[in-house]
């Protein structure tokens, strides 16, 4: 049996690594099964959860809490071979095998754009127990790989590589009905400080009286004024020309992709980087800051720019426009690139990875 902590199936980047591997891990025929932890209606909806291999166990506490730690391990079964947390809020109390996934260690690196102490020192402390306690960790780049040995000096054999994948429907966009009037620039990720929003902003404030386009922002605004109001004050200076969408579906976003001219994307910090990847796979022309895990996932099929540089990102932008045959070039690699990350040969390798820690056991 293998337990698995489902409660952020929902939530953004680690949501949409579970919601894609665990049906190939739970539907690959190798008799393993599975009890998932989370919100059982909320599984429910996905038919995977179904599987005859498959048990559902309700445990709601809150992340980062004091009652999940009692949560996970009053919940796990006491049959349970391993335990795969996808985060790093693992269970201190269980006693058996533990696999984590780590997808960034920004609270350790970047510590400015972690707000309170107590988040920080909380990071801080379940990142040294994760390098002490896991069986074996999974980082989705190599530039993760490397961070965490920088920052908490893990043993690199303790770790293995795992690049995320690509779903085949976003090579299958049909553009539909144009998600606004205007042409525009999309740029994807939630409100906060390490995605580079300010820097973004201030690029398209000086193109805004050369190029007729918009700057779409799509993501969750939780914590937007507090979290960065040089942003607010800059989007409202440039008026309707920015537009905040809040969160979208995939189905939606596939179209703002599928009519945008480019995504822009600035941060400085990316334990894997998934909107580059998704938005090359629609076609959609890609600028990326040549920054953390980035230039590893993205090659040679994005134009980059320096983070620190509104006044170099809105060069490139400026480069993009200038040539069609640049954008068709762009658009080619950038499928290409894309179709180099497959949930499959993720869900192989961790597989593969499961197999080894078990056979330790």
């Amino acid at each position: 049996m293998i337990t698995v902590d489902l409660r952020m199936l929902h939530a953004s980047g680690i949501g949409t690594y579970l919601q894609h591997l665990l049906p190939y891990l739970v539907m690959s025929g190798d008799n393993t099964r599975y009890d998932l932890l989370g919100d059982v209606p909320a599984m429910r909806r996905y038919g995977w959860t179904q599987c005859d291999n498959v048990r559902l166990t309700d445990c709601r506490a809150p992340i980062y809490s004091l009652s999940e730690q009692i949560e996970l391990s009053r919940r796990s079964s006491a049959d349970t071979r391993l335990f795969w947390a996808p985060h790093y809020n693992i269970p201190l109390l269980h006693r058996g095998r533990l696999l984590v996934t780590i997808h960034d260690v920004l609270h350790l690196a970047l510590p400015r754009y972690v707000r309170g102490f107590h988040r920080r020192f909380y990071a801080r402390a379940m990142f040294s127990v994760v390098k002490s306690k896991a069986a074996c960790i999974i980082c989705v780049s190599h530039f993760t790989a490397d961070e965490l040995v920088r920052l908490t000096g893990a043993d690199r054999g303790s770790i293995a590589v795992i690049h995320e994948g690509v779903d085949a429907s976003w090579f299958e966009v049909e553009p539909g009905v144009r998600p606004q009037a205007r042409p525009f620039f999309l740029a994807v990720g939630n409100v906060k400080p390490h995605k580079n929003l300010s820097g973004l902003v201030d690029a398209f404030a000086l193109l805004r009286d050369e190029l007729p386009h918009d700057l779409v922002i799509v993501g969750k605004r939780e914590g937007f004024i507090t979290g960065d109001t040089h942003v607010a004050q800059r989007a409202a200076a440039l008026g309707d020309r920015v537009r905040f969408t809040g969160y979208l579906d995939d189905q939606t976003l596939r179209q703002y992709f599928a009519h945008a001219d480019a995504l822009l994307f600035p941060s400085f910090y990316e334990g894997f980087g998934l909107p580059p990847l998704e938005a090359m796979a629609c076609g959609c022309p890609v600028i990326a800051s040549r920054t953390a895990s980035l230039p590893e996932v993205c090659g040679d099929a994005v134009l980059y720019c320096d983070p620190l540089s509104p006044g170099d990102l809105a060069e490139k932008i400026r480069l993009l426009m200038s040539s069609a045959a640049l954008r068709a070039e762009m658009k080619e690699r950038g499928i290409e690139r894309a179709r180099l990350f497959t949930w499959e040969a993720c869900a192989h390798e961790t597989r593969t990875v499961v197999a080894r820690v078990l056979e330790r056991s």
